[in-house]
């Protein structure tokens, strides 16, 4: 049974090498933890964000709660039909669970009557609110927001790794000038 082996130039930077610089090594441990965050900590973030987008949609699930409410003028625009589903602004009424009365604006079907029912989305302290999203709805945005986060948190040490990459080389190019200025002059001698 033949050993798992490695391509030959994959792992050049880890084997001993008498051309091996110091500068390499260090290059080769700054793109290991470079990449090690970059993966790890986007996919992290990510989900830590996606999980608390997702708490915060349900805790909305579980205390917002829908209430009748009571149009306290028409609502501008045609009468509704079947086929046409106009909605503009109203202003409304409603109660609160603690008695208190409540105005406001909602969405109604345009040529809604004054004194129609229609249903308001409230808090548990009566303030109207928009409709929480539904589990389906919370489980898109929670994903498309833990993604975004983690790819924004993923390229913070992607573009440092690659910045210090950059420097390194520099470093490197510059000693490489260093090093032909003081050798390059002694390949035009005659050794005859």
């Amino acid at each position: 049974m033949a050993a798992f082996r490695v391509p030959k130039g994959l792992l050049w930077r880890w084997r001993r090498n008498p051309l091996r610089r110091r500068s390499d090594a260090l290059e080769t441990w700054i793109m290991l933890v470079a990449w090690v965050l970059t993966v790890c900590g986007g996919i992290l973030v990510g989900l830590a964000a996606a999980q608390s987008v997702e708490r915060g949609l349900a805790q909305q699930r579980a205390e917002w709660h829908s209430v009748p409410a009571w149009l306290t003028q028409d609502a501008a625009g045609p009468t509704p039909t079947e086929d046409d589903a106009d909605r503009v602004w109203a202003k409304v009424r409603w109660i609160a669970p603690d008695g208190s009365v409540h105005a406001g604006q909602a969405r109604v079907l345009a040529g809604t009557a004054e004194g129609a029912a229609v249903t308001v989305w409230t808090d548990s302290d009566g303030r109207h609110v928009t409709r929480p999203a539904t589990a389906s709805e919370a489980r898109l945005r929670a994903s498309l927001v833990g993604t975004l986060v983690g790819v924004s948190a993923a390229v913070v040490p992607f573009v440092c790794g690659q910045l210090l990459r950059g420097r390194l080389e520099r470093r490197r190019l510059d000693q490489w000038d260093e090093e032909w200025e003081r050798f390059g002059p002694l390949w035009g001698r005659k050794t005859s």
